[in-house]
């Protein structure tokens, strides 16, 4: 009998369970890629909407016939200014920009909160599509004011808005995909390289928009929005929601007697606990809020459809989810700033065109791949997930200071900080709304329910985006008072975000205490 080609031993090495999960894995990754990819444009096209005019008003209507006739033989728009495209080229540019951000991010945060309730009562592949699409169609529109030669702010302000409503449909559905086929195992490193997408996703969006930005930004947005549109039919065609649906094993029984807690495995023998173990009253925090240790009990779980969806208010209840919704709020405030205003700012301080400032820009987005995956790495070894987004939120203050004002050295230092800066950053960003949010929606108080993660997802990454709205609108009005003050608003709210975790982090520690007494007996 022949001997099996390489090829072909590696793909019968691995059960059918293992490629529909790794097939999830990697479908999940590019559904929300193409979601953030249509969302990059927007910082960097900044630097075209509005041009810094070096030269005087004087030289500028001397040269202006010579312009317009210039730009009359291609057909460009009219309208267009030496200072950017109308109305992005008066003084207030920078208030005008942060109206986009606001109006994208606020529609999303109001959004997020309803999602998640929608998403949990109807078919995640269906409720997927359609957001898709519809982002796909308000992506291009945006970029369709170039070719319609549109100057009205409503008009892209409307199409921000309307964009930020259906993009809420992405991330509770994929969250909760994500979550349903895989185990609390390894929670922490596995979906610290699936988040990596949001990473994946910006850094291509920020190629396809820049290749383009120069010549016709109008292409920035279309391209874009045709491909998240192409990434909707794909999942309509192939998603599948959960393991049950093509009858492949579920993930490993949480009622399994072996737990893992740090480095160490230990076993529990269930049927030995007396009943004056099992009586004690316990408060419910204090059950370890995220690890699969929770005081060594076993949850068992029920089939999906067997239990109602949790209202707002229960989902609220669990514990740990209004801490660890606050402290998004702050980080995530950080993490959009560098998003929408990363690409202007190192045009005003490295004096680069838009193009080269928006390839510039996506270091700080490969620092966040590195970063979402130590965070991952690192909350699975220690089970301490709240212990590890502090310790970096910690780090992260000193470093956006010294990124200030090393960034102004020369190329080769912003380089180094962007990468580090995104790293920790993006981390506890990365932690939360991933392998916390998917713990926190199979907490130990839901008894099982399985149709929590999405209403859980939507309410931690809905206050989020809050910050998310503010961060870029603060950036705005701050900024013409100097980059400086703009970067101790992100160290002030990284320390706001630190703030909210101190209770979850000394409750972490005490129960590791407990823990380690109850392996000594």
């Amino acid at each position: 009998m022949a001997q099996l080609p390489p090829g072909i031993h590696f793909i019968t090495s691995f059960s059918r369970d293992q490629w529909y999960r790794a097939f999830i894995f990697s479908l999940t990754f590019l559904l929300y890629a193409s979601f953030h990819l249509s969302r990059k444009p927007i910082s960097i096209v900044k630097g075209e909407l509005h041009k810094h005019c070096a030269a005087s008003r004087e030289v500028e209507l001397n040269s202006y016939k010579e312009y317009a006739a210039q730009i009359q033989p291609a057909k460009k728009p009219s309208n267009v200014s030496q200072c950017g495209w109308e109305p992005f080229d008066k003084n207030n540019y920078k208030q005008l920009l942060g109206a986009l951000d606001y109006s994208f991010l606020c529609a999303y945060a109001i959004g997020m909160y309803l999602s998640g309730i929608i998403g949990e009562r109807l078919p995640i592949r269906y409720y997927l599509t359609v957001g898709m699409l519809a982002s796909g169609l308000f992506t291009a529109m945006f970029g369709l004011g170039y070719f319609y030669n549109i100057h009205n702010l409503w008009f892209y302000i409307m199409a921000q808005i309307a964009n930020g409503l259906v993009q809420t449909t992405g991330w509770p559905s994929v969250v909760t995909c994500i979550g349903n086929w895989f185990g609390k195992g390894r929670r922490g490193l596995i979906m610290g390289i699936w988040n990596s997408h949001t990473s994946v996703g910006n850094i291509l969006g920020s190629l396809i928009a820049a290749y383009w930005v120069s010549t016709c930004w109008g292409l920035s947005f279309v391209m874009p929005g045709v491909i998240i549109a192409v990434m909707g039919i794909v999942c309509f065609l192939f998603l599948i929601e959960h393991p049950k649906d093509i009858s492949c094993s579920c993930t490993p029984s949480s009622s399994s007697k072996t737990f893992l807690n740090g480095a160490s495995r230990f076993r529990v023998q269930v049927p030995t606990l007396n009943a004056k173990e099992t009586s004690k009253p316990q408060d419910p925090e204090m059950q370890h809020l995220l690890t699969d240790c929770e005081n060594c009990t076993v949850v068992t779980g029920e089939g999906r459809h067997g239990t109602s969806a949790i209202s707002f208010l229960g989902a609220l209840r669990i514990p740990g989810v209004i801490e660890f919704s606050l402290c998004l709020l702050f980080a995530k405030l950080v993490s959009y700033t560098f998003l929408f205003w990363l690409p202007l700012y190192i045009t005003n301080v490295e004096h680069l065109d838009a193009k080269r400032a928006g390839d510039l820009s996506t270091l700080f987005d490969v620092g966040g791949i590195f970063g979402g995956i130590l965070a991952g790495l690192i909350s699975d070894r220690l089970e301490k997930r709240a212990s590890t987004c502090g310790m970096m939120l910690l780090l992260a203050a000193p470093t956006l200071y010294m990124f200030s004002a090393v960034s102004k050295m020369g190329l080769e230092a912003t380089v180094v900080m962007l990468l580090i800066s995104g790293a920790l950053v993006n981390g506890p960003y990365a932690l939360i709304t991933t392998a916390v949010s998917a713990d926190l929606g199979t907490h130990k108080s839901l008894k099982g329910n399985a149709r929590a993660l999405s209403t859980v997802t939507a309410i931690i990454d809905g206050t989020g985006s809050v910050g998310a709205a503010l961060g870029p609108l603060l950036a705005g009005l701050i900024s013409p008072s100097g980059w400086n003050n703009v970067f101790y608003m992100l160290m002030v709210a990284d320390a706001c975000a630190l703030l909210f975790l101190l209770r979850l982090i000394q409750k972490e520690l005490r129960c590791n205490a407990d823990h380690t007494l109850f392996k000594e007996h």
